[in-house]
């Protein structure tokens, strides 16, 4: 059924389904989530273990090797990278898109259960979350106070706020705090008071699990009642574990070796806790964000001034505006665009009434591709906006085709009805085919990987759903439209007086006459400049993933020397914030928020993570300040020099764009060797360390793992210690709880009868009491006598060495990673440097690979599918062209304009200095589509000239001057309606700038070559060839098979369809086929060459109905 028809012929009905689409498009814009960037379907599982006091090497060999070994059983497992630090392992599973992670979270947990039964006693079983690309943090509720400790503004956020986020704001995952160490109950031990009472710290140990211990509390009858029978047996008082005798039947008390203290109590200044809240993959930033907030005062309510006094806490970093600003900057840049492509409209047609017909079409659109991305699951990111801000432009192309061409029709009829139905029928066919030709661009869309293809997905169906409803909406609004607003004008009148567009409309017929001439050259050399301009400025473009954006964020991870304690790390976080205010200037700065040292083991996080805001550049002088520091710990000039020098500082943006589009990695440029022996990975990793170092615009080179962190061995010498009576498990357990502590290794519990919480009672020396590897040799092994202990140096030896403070491995083989950022240069260039480097240092040895990682293979992956699709797309393009014109040089020449669009888009984009990246790329496939379809109706008049008869030349200038006005329109609109986004003016539409200027660039270009030079590729491949009809069917009249004689019997052949019934409908087509028979015996009788000459009347007007 004719859409136009219906719609004409039941005006109130379409009008109806108008306001139906409104109601649904803003019923879904109320309805769908609103975020960053889509879901990137990256499944990841993570697992998380520790084991206090295990060294990395312990953590790797005892407790992930076997849980390596089992997860590759688990169904859909598509990479296991592990990383093991001091007492934590942390696995990340990646799983194939598509795997049901329902299936593999439960396989997971299972094998993790199995792989508990051959860990070492002790080992606490795993936490598991999955946390996909897309969880990120987007704001962090920060805690502080001066007169709250660490410990206490921890127990605040773990045990009191975390559990209200989880219940009041869904969609975040639950993450423990960052700053403090969980609470506990310390037990601090004096090894002089323990040599003092000849006391080991197994008996420190052995005393406190048996006075306090846990007993079930049981019950008795008491005449009617049951009353619960409790003891002390678990210290209600922390300062009571003092009494527990430490020997039973000798006054020795735990209060005599240790002092009992609550972490809490120790208050060190004016530090913070921070909670960051991690929205799912498939949360709404703007949701969390407004959820948070509103429940901002519920959470100040639930902290106690008695427990938690003078904590103040904020919601900081809120990452919602970026969001909302890319939202906004969509819909201001939105209405620019559509006034200037009003504006654009009234200057080619000269009515205010058709501009509110064309522009009318655009918010109609846009609520259609809402509607369209709410019913097929997506949700509203800077992707789908991209793609309906990408789409305004060209939404007003449908329209304008048909408003132009109902101006025409009305030149015609006095009736405009009449000239409506023939304008909108007259062009239905050429705007689905340039609809279809814009959507066979986003074929790249359909055939990627994912995460990729969930990146662009969202885009191709925000433009594929608005081009749709434009088309639809051309097809029946618009006509309704037109009849109502358009009645006021004149109806068939003389031809127009020429104005401005007839003017131009004579030099231009003179300037394409003119090309056409010298078409030998026009076509020739608009090839080579556009090979020329491919080039020599293409290959200068630089590439990258995605559009820097200056996001005023930026993250400084720092490093002391190897080895370096938690004080000396703080102090430098402190100068460092005092460099940054130095260059910055205090007022230039919003807040900072930093983190030093390892965070608890029970908090499976990052190791050190700083936000700023602002410039800086501190490098050297915190360097200078470094080593001033060392010198004063007793270190010698020299040696301070040289550790000063091993610390290590890195920058990165720490907006939420940057932290989803890096895909995990850290750092821009990323090498990782992957071997099973670590020397030889790391050998060659310093060849390659070395050469990348020597490339200027690389910054911050350096290894991601930390290989050489100080150590004490102990070796303990086995003889000795069986001669002396004592194993090397004693040996070994009497350095527990003054290296670590006894938190994990002999559990013992204390409840804080205030809240009910439970804590963990520890065993620890304290660390200060631990200076230096002397004080190691001295800790009591056993008691040889009462009067002496044996020490560890009796039955071992203790010196200074180095071991790797990071082992990571991936699929069970050993890696490092060289990290690197870029200044100055794009992606694609420092990755072909960084090649470069890698293949100058030379082959890697046997049994040792070189990756490159970081943003580096998405990046190429990207460009390798878009390259394909693109190539996909234009055989499609051709295939329809084809198709449609029965004829393949019409399709080529179609596609003529092609390398134009290349060339304009590779000059703006150096011009700009602008690199190739996601945004830039869609744009271009984006104006390869609208650049055909402009194409395509030149195309379709020329060729209707020649099939009429008219030589090559004379339909080629025709053809074009008869499209001048809607090709230039059309254009023109769409040029207008990008500039907004091109020039980025809006907060938070920086990002989407590269799309604007490159479909710019590319549609003026293209609109010069499809103007100018598409008449003369007309020319030159028609030529002096006659219009043939391709078909070879008997019947058809322009058929070079045709045969007069095959149905000339009518009425026999009435006779032998008996199985009709509907004799008026035969006789009908009776007539109307011989008719059809009349006018072609009529041509060839008259010896004219196939087709109608343009100024034959229509046949049935001449040509009886007589065979």
């Amino acid at each position: 059924m004719n859409p136009t028809v219906f719609a004409m012929r039941h005006p109130i009905t379409t009008l109806m389904l108008v306001v139906a689409l409104v109601s649904g498009g803003g019923l879904a814009y109320q309805r769908m989530r609103v975020d960053i960037f889509p879901a990137l379907n990256v499944p990841k599982i993570y697992v998380f273990l520790d084991y206090i006091g295990m060294s990395p090497d312990q953590v790797e060999g005892f407790i992930v090797n076997q849980l390596e070994l089992y997860f590759q059983y688990v169904d859909g497992i598509q990479d296991i990278n592990t990383r093991n630090i001091q007492q934590v392992a942390l696995c990340e599973l990646s799983f194939f898109p598509g795997t049901d992670m329902g299936q593999a979270m439960a396989q997971v947990v299972a094998m993790s259960d199995r792989a508990m039964s051959w860990m070492p006693k002790g080992t606490l079983p795993p936490m598991i979350m999955r946390m996909d690309s897309g969880s990120v943090p987007v704001g962090y509720l920060v805690f502080e106070s001066e007169r709250t400790s660490l410990g206490a503004m921890g127990d605040l956020a773990q045990n009191v706020i975390r559990p209200l986020v989880q219940k009041y704001v869904p969609g975040t995952v639950a993450i423990s705090p960052f700053g403090p160490n969980m609470r506990s109950i310390v037990v601090n031990v004096d090894p002089q008071k323990l040599l003092a009472y000849n006391l080991r710290g197994e008996d420190v140990i052995d005393a406190l699990a048996k006075g306090n211990t846990i007993i079930p509390a049981g019950n008795i009858y008491v005449h009617d009642s049951m009353p619960v029978v409790a003891n002390n047996a678990t210290v209600v008082d922390i300062q009571r574990m003092g009494d527990i005798p430490l020997k039973v039947g000798q006054n020795v008390y735990l209060r005599d070796v240790a002092t009992i203290l609550d972490d809490t109590d120790i208050t060190n200044g004016r530090k913070s806790v921070y909670l960051p809240i991690i929205k799912k993959d498939t949360g709404s930033t703007l949701t969390v964000v407004a959820d948070v907030r509103k429940s901002m005062d519920l959470f100040r309510n639930a902290i106690r001034p008695d427990m938690y006094p003078e904590v103040k806490l904020s919601f900081e970093f809120d990452e919602s505006p970026t969001v909302v600003a890319a939202v906004e900057s969509v819909a201001t840049e939105g209405l620019i665009g559509a006034g200037l492509t009003g504006l654009m409209i009234l200057l080619f047609l000269g009515d205010l009434r058709s501009v509110i017909v064309v522009v009318s079409n655009i918010p109609l659109a846009l609520l259609g591709s809402m509607f369209g991305l709410w019913l097929t699951g997506n949700t509203i990111n800077i992707m789908s906006l991209g793609g309906m801000a990408l789409a305004i432009g060209i939404l007003v192309d449908e329209a304008t085709v048909t408003i132009e061409n109902v101006h025409v029709q009305m030149q015609h009829t006095p009736n405009i009805a009449t000239a409506v139905l023939r304008a909108s029928n007259a062009t239905a066919v050429p705007r689905l085919l340039a609809l279809l030709c814009i959507l066979s661009v986003f074929i790249p869309a359909f055939i990627m990987e994912d995460p990729l293809r969930s990146l662009f997905m969202p885009l191709t169906l925000g433009v594929s759903f608005a081009m749709i409803s434009s088309y639809l909406l051309s097809s029946t609004f618009v006509p309704i439209l037109c009849v109502y607003l358009l009645k006021h004008m004149g109806h068939g009148h003389d031809e127009e007086k020429p104005g401005l567009f007839g003017r131009m409309l004579k030099v231009y017929g003179k300037l394409v006459a003119w090309f056409v001439r010298l078409r030998w050259v026009i076509v020739p050399g608009y090839l080579a400049g556009c090979v020329l301009i491919l080039a020599g400025l293409g290959l200068q473009i630089g590439t990258e993933l995605f559009p820097q954006v200056d996001s005023g964020q930026f993250v400084l991870r720092f490093r002391p020397p190897p080895g370096s304690n938690f004080e000396l790390t703080r102090q430098m976080a402190v100068k460092c914030l005092q460099v940054i205010e130095d260059e910055a200037k205090p007022e230039n700065i919003d807040i900072t928020m930093g983190f030093v040292g390892q965070v608890a083991p029970n908090f499976g996080i990052d190791n050190m993570v700083l936000f700023m805001r602002g410039p800086d550049d501190g490098q050297m002088r915190v360097a200078l300040w470094l080593a001033a520091r060392l010198q004063q710990g007793g270190l010698s000039t020299a040696e301070a020099q040289r550790q000063a020098k091993l610390a290590t500082f890195g920058f990165q943006p720490g907006d939420i764009v940057t932290s989803v589009m890096s895909f995990g990695s850290l750092t821009p440029i990323a090498v990782r060797l992957v071997g099973t022996d670590l020397k030889l990975v790391r050998q060659h990793a310093e060849k390659i360390s070395a050469e990348m170092k020597k490339i200027p615009y690389l910054r911050d080179v350096g290894f991601e793992q930390q290989l050489d962190y100080p150590s004490v061995e102990v070796t303990i010498d086995r003889e000795k210690a069986g001669l002396s009576g004592a194993t090397v498990d004693d040996v070994a357990r009497s350095m527990v709880f003054a290296t670590s502590s006894t938190r994990f290794t002999n559990l013992n519990y204390w409840i804080d009868v205030k809240t009910g919480f439970d804590y963990l009672v520890q065993i620890q020396v304290p660390p200060l009491r631990m200076e230096q590897p002397e004080d190691v040799e001295i800790l009591p092994v056993e008691s040889v006598n009462p009067l002496v202990n044996l020490m560890v140096r009796d039955v071992a030896t203790v010196r200074r060495g180095t071991r790797p403070g990071e082992l990571d491995r991936d699929m069970s083989q050993r890696y490092v990673t060289l990290t690197a950022n870029v200044e100055g240069e794009d992606m694609g260039r420092a990755s072909r440097q960084v090649q470069a480097a890698v293949d100058a240092a030379g082959a890697p040895p046997q049994g040792v690979r070189v990756e490159p990682m970081g943003q580096l293979p998405p990046m190429i992956a990207m460009f390798k599918a878009l390259g394909a699709g693109l190539a996909v797309a234009v055989f499609v393009i051709l295939v329809l062209l084809t198709a449609y014109f029965q004829s393949p040089r019409l399709a080529l020449i179609a596609i003529g304009a092609v390398p134009g669009v290349l060339a304009g888009i590779a000059v703006i984009l150096y011009t700009t200095n602008t690199g190739l990246n996601i945004e830039s790329f869609m744009g271009s496939i984006m104006c390869l589509g609208v650049s055909v379809s402009n194409s395509v109706m030149l195309v379709t008049f020329m060729d209707d000239h020649w099939k009429k008869g008219a030589p090559s030349i004379e339909a080629a200038i025709v053809g074009a001057g008869e499209r001048l006005r809607p090709i230039l329109m059309t254009a023109c609109a769409m040029t207008v309606g990008m500039v907004p986004m091109a020039l980025a003016l809006e907060r938070g539409s920086q990002m989407q700038a590269p799309l604007g200027l490159a479909v710019i660039g590319g549609l003026v270009m293209s609109t010069f070559a499809t103007l100018l030079v598409l008449p003369s590729v007309f020319a030159i491949i028609i030529g002096n060839k006659v219009a043939r009809s391709p078909s070879i069917y008997p019947d058809d009249p322009e058929s070079i098979h045709y045969d007069p004689h095959v149905f000339a019997h009518v009425d026999a052949y009435k006779k032998e369809v008996t199985s009709s019934k509907d004799d008026a409908a035969w006789d009908k087509h009776a007539t109307e086929h011989e008719n059809l028979l009349a006018t072609g015996r009529a041509i060839e009788h008259s010896g004219s060459a196939p087709g109608v000459p343009p100024d034959a009347p229509p046949p049935n007007e001449d040509v009886g109905n007589s065979p």
